[in-house]
């Protein structure tokens, strides 16, 4: 009888994934071979194609130069944007943890950013408030190109990104509210200031949750289309043509589907390689509670 209760429950708990493994089959593994597949190839939009092999990869690294230039566009904008982001959100949660007669509205309303900022409604907004004559300029009494200059195109659709810390400011939160209020008793003891307490208590104690930030939000910046098309374009000068917008571009405006499954798995590529960077030197800054400080 045990045996057979075991077997109905493992049964009972297939059933329940079940919609999610048809998801991940469907949607998700299915989709990556395939476009590994078509990388092979050079299939345009209509769906007639040959194999050429790895000539697609060939090409990429040999006969294509805006690839080296949307890897680093993208790269830069990574390393602009997540630390400028997690250090925006740690502050705001910080702010939010006091106790503050009608902190829970203010806890709303610095969340809504997450919700509305990827819309192409804020991206065409964000587009109007820094022409040349929009508002930002007007606020500031200046006159900068914010659109049309390469040294500011890629901050300004960069702040879009940065604005939508309402995710990160949330884990963060929760992760403040678990540090002990006894340690930060017992480093008063010690003598140490709020600067240093944040330092040697703070930081380290909330470092799990400050991994899963940095990597949740490199990947999102490697994903990012939306403010590079609507505010930017991809320029001026292909400052801000991001790998993602490039991929667009060159399967759906050239119709070279197998040439933009290539650069989707070097996007990929990317992906693993930041990732497994960050897993990486973890070990030397992330503290977790179980593992005695070491």
């Amino acid at each position: 009888m045990g045996k057979k209760k075991k077997k109905l429950g493992d049964a009972k708990g297939y059933i329940y994934i079940l919609p999610w493994i048809v998801g991940f089959l469907m949607f998700q593994l299915l989709p990556l071979a395939n476009s590994f597949r078509y990388s092979l190839t050079n299939i345009k939009l209509g769906g007639d194609y040959d194999f050429i092999g790895l000539d697609n990869y060939l090409r990429m690294f040999t006969g294509d130069a805006d690839i080296i230039n949307s890897v680093l566009v993208t790269l830069k904008y990574i390393f602009m944007t997540v630390p400028a982001k997690l250090i925006f959100a740690l502050a705001v949660a910080m702010l939010l943890s006091m106790k503050i007669k009608g902190i829970r509205i203010f806890r709303t309303v610095y969340y809504l950013p997450s919700i509305l900022g990827g819309s192409v409604a804020i991206s065409a907004l964000w587009r109007v408030m820094f022409m040349k004559t929009g508002i930002v300029n007007n606020l500031l009494g200046t006159e900068i190109n914010w659109l049309g200059d390469p040294k500011y195109a890629l901050i300004t659709i960069g702040l879009i990104d940065v604005w939508q810390f309402g995710s990160s400011m949330v884990l963060f939160f929760a992760a403040l509210k678990q540090v002990p209020a006894d340690l930060y008793e017992a480093a008063q003891i010690d003598g140490a200031g709020k600067v240093r307490s944040f330092f040697q208590v703070t930081l380290p104690m909330i470092s799990p949750v400050m991994l899963f930030n940095i990597v949740m939000q490199t990947i999102n910046a490697l994903q990012n289309y939306t403010s590079a098309y609507v505010v930017t374009g991809g320029g001026p000068i292909k400052s801000t043509n991001v790998m993602a917008l490039k991929i667009y571009e060159d399967a759906f405006v050239k119709s070279d589907l197998g040439y933009a499954s290539a650069e989707s798995w070097l996007l990929f590529v990317l992906l693993l390689a930041l990732t497994g960077v960050i897993f990486i030197t973890s070990k030397f800054w992330v503290f977790y509670g179980d593992e005695g400080g070491e």
